[in-house]
């Protein structure tokens, strides 16, 4: 054997080496490719029975803020018209209440002085009422009328 001779199959030896380790690579990475698709294919699998979960949940989960809303408008509504029933209420009867009770202390207050008798009330509670009772009468008298009683007598007069 020559030295060429020699060389030529350093050299396919070489190659054949060569070969074979990417063979074994090549079968390697194949088998590490066909784990990656069965693995997608199983959380393809999971996620999409997940997706629609998730899907339905979030559609749940609008239905239930649309009932909030109509209850919160429904709430609104409800203060909105208890808010008017109070000032129609305070405006008929507040006045009227407000003047029987000056009109009960001047009586008392007459009565007091023919008989002779003290004309301020006895009770420090009688005197505290009937001055919430002055003070009432007065914001009454000077508040802005914008209550639903006051538009519809505004709506009424013309």
């Amino acid at each position: 054997m020559s030295v060429g001779e020699l060389a030529g199959l350093l050299v396919a030896v070489f190659w054949a080496v060569l070969v074979t380790l990417l063979a074994v690579v090549l079968v390697r990475l194949s088998r590490v490719l066909k784990e990656a698709t069965v693995l997608v294919s199983a959380v393809t699998e999971q996620a999409v029975p997940l997706l629609t979960e998730a899907g339905a949940a979030v559609r749940s989960a609008n239905q239930q803020l649309e009932r909030v809303d109509e209850i919160t408008a429904n709430v609104q509504d409800a203060a909105a018209n208890a808010n008017a029933l109070s000032s129609t209420v305070a405006a008929t009867l507040g006045g009227p209440l407000v003047k029987v009770a000056a009109f009960s202390y001047g009586v008392r207050k007459a009565v007091a002085k023919q008989q002779g008798t003290a004309t301020l009330p006895a009770q420090p509670s009688e005197r505290e009422e009937l001055a919430r009772l002055i003070r009432a009468e007065v914001r009454a008298a000077t508040a802005q009328k914008t209550g639903l009683l006051s538009r519809v007598r505004r709506a009424v007069r013309g």
